[in-house]
């Protein structure tokens, strides 16, 4: 029997290795978030290149760290890294680990036991092998490859863990660093594999921010994606998990929570929970998309809503798409709760990487928004947050 295992395992080596060799996570990656701006680039006037220059900008949601690119070198393919972010002007930078995605994944309904597309990624990556087959790992595994860029570059990246840690990066940059700072948060609650120890472990690790679930109903509650539908909503170990978040000062993240889930979360006293990659559903009528009463509800209790770039959630591929959709969400939340949310290097399309920001803030200048109103949308609002609920 163990010689069996053996011989299976040194399979799946020999696999990983040919996977490699033949196609490459890179392939894979190139294909999953293909960058559609057109080959001239989006006119950027220099108005609004000195704008954005001035901005204090954050963004709630980039999946780089499951590509196992090392961040502090620029790559050819994907939306972000160090050098990218720094040329875009970005202050802060949410990384969120992703350990799993069901096999046929779609924005209606997927199985928590469909086969899972983060298994054969993470194999061909040859990445630990103790996180080939546990969640737990995986996640810890992404945290371990951004602590070590920040260790081997801190003038360039910074972990950020408190609001005082917040306050001497951006004290930093208005002295003319220009420190990125990464925040560090996991897409699903999963990784906890249903034992409320392990959030402490993934808060050791650096993670300060959960979104309870992704693409599928977990021990946590229902996926707006998931089996269970619209009803299904926190569970007891959920309620467990959301209590001990609040008690260490972490961000409750409600992207991909089901209706239910969402309203249960909201009705727990002092919960300021944010919506952190999303279109607006009446700019933009995807299932993606959240009903508009639970983003306002969300709102309401203090928290913000990032607004995604790629063209499911935005009804649109162009920087205007965009804008179009923050000035759907302005009208609908108030400006003061409107923000970024990317979904960079998220298995999406975007029509330009961090380092081509300013086509946005060109695009919300066209729009109309005051110089006042950018400034909170790019990163202002996200700022406040952080320091009054890390």
């Amino acid at each position: 029997m163990i010689r069996r295992i053996f011989m299976g395992l040194a399979v799946l080596v020999v696999l990983a290795a040919a996977g490699v060799a033949i196609w490459g996570p890179g392939f894979v990656e190139r294909r999953l978030n293909p960058v559609t701006m057109p080959e001239a680039g989006w006119p950027v006037s220099p108005e609004a290149e000195a704008l954005h220059r001035r901005l204090v900008i954050g963004d709630w949601h980039s999946d780089a760290l499951l590509w196992d690119r090392d961040l502090l070198d620029r790559a050819g393919r994907g939306h972000v890294d160090v050098p990218r972010l720094a040329l875009g002007n970005v202050a802060v930078q949410v990384f969120t680990t992703v350990t799993k995605s069901p096999r046929g994944q779609n924005y209606s309904r997927n199985s928590a036991e469909a086969p899972d597309n983060i298994t054969p990624l993470f194999i061909g990556q040859l990445r630990p092998f103790s996180a080939w087959f546990s969640l737990k790992e995986r996640a810890l595994v992404q945290a371990a490859a951004l602590r070590r860029a920040a260790e081997r570059a801190p003038e360039a990246l910074m972990l950020i863990r408190s609001a005082e840690d917040l306050q001497v990066l951006l004290e930093a940059r208005q002295n003319g660093a220009h420190t990125v700072g990464a925040l560090l948060g996991t897409e699903g609650g999963h990784p906890l594999e249903g034992n409320i120890a392990n959030l402490q472990v993934l808060y050791g690790a650096g993670f300060r921010l959960v979104g309870l679930t992704h693409f599928f109903d977990n021990e946590l509650g229902g996926s707006l994606h998931g089996e269970g539908g619209a009803e299904s909503g926190l569970s007891d170990f959920g309620r467990e998990v959301v209590a001990e978040m609040m008690a260490k000062r972490m961000i409750v993240d409600l992207a991909h929570a089901s209706p239910q889930l969402v309203r249960d979360v909201l009705a727990i006293p002092g919960t300021r929970p944010i919506l952190s990659h999303t279109g607006i559903h009446g700019q933009c009528a995807s299932p993606r998309n959240l009903p508009d009463e639970l983003v306002q509800a969300i709102a309401r209790k203090g928290g913000v809503i990032g607004i995604g770039f790629w063209a499911d959630v935005n009804c649109g591929r162009t920087p205007a798409d965009i804008a179009a959709s923050i000035q759907a969400a302005i009208a609908l939340v108030g400006e003061d709760a409107v923000s970024l949310g990317s979904d960079y290097d998220g298995s999406v399309d975007a029509p330009f990487d961090v380092a081509h920001l300013a086509a946005l803030t060109q695009a919300l200048m066209d729009a109309g928004l005051s110089d006042e109103q950018i400034a909170k949308v790019m990163g202002g609002n996200m700022m406040r947050y952080l320091a009054q609920v890390l």
